[in-house]
């Protein structure tokens, strides 16, 4: 099965996008979070912010599987 990036229904904290590079990666999403913040913070916020957004936009959304 191929494997492919969503955004994450489940785990989101604001679109998902951490938690589905998370799950994609299968390391922790709080760490994750951390080298976004991190990052965001060296790089003056901004260029992140603008680079969030535009995976937020891009990135699709999880399907939720019912079961059934």
């Amino acid at each position: 099965m191929e494997k492919r990036l969503y955004r994450s229904q489940a785990r989101k904290m604001l679109g998902g996008v951490c938690a589905g590079v998370g799950d994609y990666f299968d390391i922790d999403v709080t760490l994750i979070r951390l080298i976004f913040i991190a990052i965001s913070l060296a790089t003056a916020i901004v260029p992140m912010a603008i680079f969030y957004l535009i995976a937020w936009i891009i990135i699709p959304v999880e399907e939720i599987k019912k079961p059934g």
